[in-house]
């Protein structure tokens, strides 16, 4: 069985009673749902979770919880043999250093893919945890037969949770990388290049047609609410997607994917 800690930072009121709900089966797992008043993200991942079979256990933290004390609950579940896997809803509050508790995470439990040493393991082609939103991609790809092999593919963004591993996987694809970003000259000629376009620029609907090859890929990682308060990503879908030959919709492309690979960490915890 997986046993899987999240932690999520909230703030609580004398009227958040934490009642626990009954145990839900699927295929031969159980998976629990504690406590039952959650905030949205938590309520989220629990069902997640339970529906996939992975019982998770789930810390909703204050907002003035110490980085002292976040790192000691962490180390506590390092050394929890009934522990598989840790996962830190990120971010986390300013006053903790978000990157030190992902380096106190061990390798061996960390699920979101975002310790350096899986990072490390990604680029010299060791098994290890892979980062989620990436690894979903390549999936997403693959299972749309989509070749990648000798492709053009184009990454604008270079964060370290999706530009850098999403280069690094599309390597391990044979894919012609080249990540660009902010500070990229001639950006649309550098986007119009790409087979592939992969989008992670986080600017609501900054991808238009101008950017894009008549017959590219074009995958959306971004997540904003727009004027109406309705979602969208970093491509304008509207007007990107009669030139394109595939495109991700937000919400609904990239998002379960990360979710599925997710849940696919968790899997792995036990095969190990």
């Amino acid at each position: 069985m997986v046993a899987l800690l999240l932690c999520f930072f909230r703030q609580f009121s004398k009227s958040d009673a934490k009642p626990k709900l009954p145990f839900m089966k699927s295929s031969g797992f159980s998976g629990r749902f504690t406590p039952a008043r959650l905030n949205t993200k938590s309520a989220f991942w629990q069902y997640s979770f339970s529906s996939s079979g992975v019982e998770s256990r789930s810390y909703e933290l204050p907002e003035e919880t110490s980085e002292e004390e976040l790192i000691k609950l962490v180390e506590e579940l390092n050394a929890d043999e009934s522990v598989n896997g840790i996962l830190v809803q990120l971010p986390v509050p300013d006053h903790i250093d978000e990157d030190k508790i992902i380096r106190t995470i061990s390798p061996d439990k960390d699920v979101d893919g975002f310790h350096p040493v899986s990072v490390g393991r990604l680029w010299i082609g060791e098994k290890g945890f892979l980062s989620c939103t990436p690894a979903g991609i390549i999936q997403l790809l693959k299972r749309s037969n989509i070749s990648i092999e000798g492709k053009e593919c184009v990454i604008i963004g270079r964060s370290n949770i999706v530009g850098k591993p999403m280069a690094a996987l599309l390597l391990r694809e044979n894919g012609t990388v080249t990540i660009a970003h902010s500070r990229t000259k001639d950006l649309k000629e550098v986007a119009k290049r790409a087979d592939i376009l992969i989008v992670a620029i986080g600017k609501e609907r900054f991808i238009t047609s101008e950017y894009v090859k008549e017959g590219a890929v074009v995958i959306d990682v971004g997540m904003h609410r727009d004027e109406a308060n309705h979602l969208c990503g970093d491509v304008d879908f509207a007007d990107v997607e009669p030139h394109s030959s595939a495109i991700t919709p937000v919400p609904g492309g990239v998002g379960p994917m990360t979710i599925a690979m997710l849940m696919n960490n968790c899997v792995e915890t036990v095969r190990k």
